[in-house]
């Protein structure tokens, strides 16, 4: 049996990409992952939007194929979502969302979004764009264990031996699967079934989209 201490909604998230439109896609679906992982369904749509709208201005302003880092954390009661990329010169600025200012939108839609929680950061040669969207995170490390955990739980760790370098060992002191493991297998498990879905000819959007439905339910149903 896999022991996990403390919080996996705690482990910040750090994802290298190159800006290109056709990685935002990708993005979303890796974003919408990890939330879900973190118990944090009802945060996908905003969050997708955000960090959408946050690449497509470094897109935009940047330029395409700028290399950059996606960050996510939950700094409670608050997630936070930063986009980091070497252009320290060209800055995001609220404008009037109207038709005639396209450009201005998208910033005034993660304004709105975020309750005007966002702001740069400039760090030595880069910049970063962040934004903050509120949450109960305490919510994401207080699920109660039952029959699907369980199940979980041993899959993960059998998973996470099969993925690390023979030899190594995966448990901590007392028994506990470090937290880098565990989320590392979760990823790979999930990430593995929509390759699989794929392959099989079905739609993997629409299965995750049925599964998160099931867990909502679930969830409520709990409450």
């Amino acid at each position: 049996m896999m022991y996990v201490s403390g919080c996996a909604g705690r482990e910040p998230w750090v994802h290298k990409f190159v800006a290109q439109p056709r990685q935002l896609s990708e993005l979303r679906r890796m974003l919408k992952l990890r939330l879900i992982l973190w118990g944090l369904p009802d945060h996908v749509d905003a969050a997708q939007i955000c960090v959408s709208e946050l690449v497509t201005n470094v897109i935009r302003h940047v330029g395409e194929g700028t290399p950059a880092t996606l960050r996510m954390a939950l700094n409670e009661p608050y997630l936070r979502l930063e986009v980091e990329d070497p252009d320290t010169r060209s800055l995001p600025t609220l404008l009037a969302a109207s038709t005639a200012l396209e450009s201005g939108r998208g910033v005034a839609l993660v304004d709105t979004l975020t309750a005007h929680r966002w702001g740069v950061s400039l760090r030595g040669n880069s910049k970063v764009v962040w934004c903050e969207l509120a949450t109960d995170a305490s919510a994401a490390c207080g699920q109660t264990n039952g029959p699907r955990v369980t199940r979980v739980e041993a899959i993960l760790d059998l998973y996470g031996s099969w993925r690390l370098p023979h030899g190594r060992a995966i448990y901590g002191e007392g028994g506990v699967l470090s937290m880098a493991v565990v989320e590392d297998a979760a990823i790979g498990v999930m990430t593995d079934l929509l390759h699989w879905l794929r392959a099989r000819g079905y739609d993997p959007d629409d299965v995750l989209d049925r599964a998160q439905s099931h867990f909502e339910a679930e969830i409520g149903e709990v409450v």
